[in-house]
């Protein structure tokens, strides 16, 4: 979304004389049209989506996390938590990512981790 500040610079722009009044307004045009857009393609892509991931421990089968996150808040989190858990293999990430520009629903990583006795799923719901 274009924020108050994006458009203020636009209209500052005009004010010193740096790009005409007509410029402007098609700058300010198209900011509205990419929000217009980016409101579209939130829609058609299921905007309420979540990422869950669910840990269990594998001999019990009892879970250890099972939480959700709406996908707004997952692609930021990706490149955050990839920061901060180097074990996870740049090919997990992208397998993620890539789920997620596709509009995919359903288990995205099934992985057993025999070291920790863990079980780990992701899913697109």
């Amino acid at each position: 979304m274009a924020t108050v500040e994006e458009r203020m610079k636009i209209l500052k722009m005009i004010e010193e004389g740096k790009i005409s009044a007509a410029d402007g307004a098609k700058l300010l045009a198209a900011l509205s049209s990419a929000d217009a857009r980016k409101a579209s393609s939130f829609a058609a892509t299921g905007g309420n989506r979540t990422l869950r991931v669910r840990v269990t421990d594998a001999a019990t089968g009892r879970a250890k996390v099972n939480v959700s996150l709406p996908m707004l808040l997952v692609e930021v989190g990706l490149k955050v938590g990839a920061r901060f858990a180097p074990q996870l293999e740049s090919e997990q990430i992208e397998v993620i990512n890539e789920a997620l520009r596709s509009g995919m629903s359903g288990k995205i990583i099934d992985v057993v981790d025999e070291e920790d006795g863990e079980h780990v799923e992701i899913f697109i719901e």
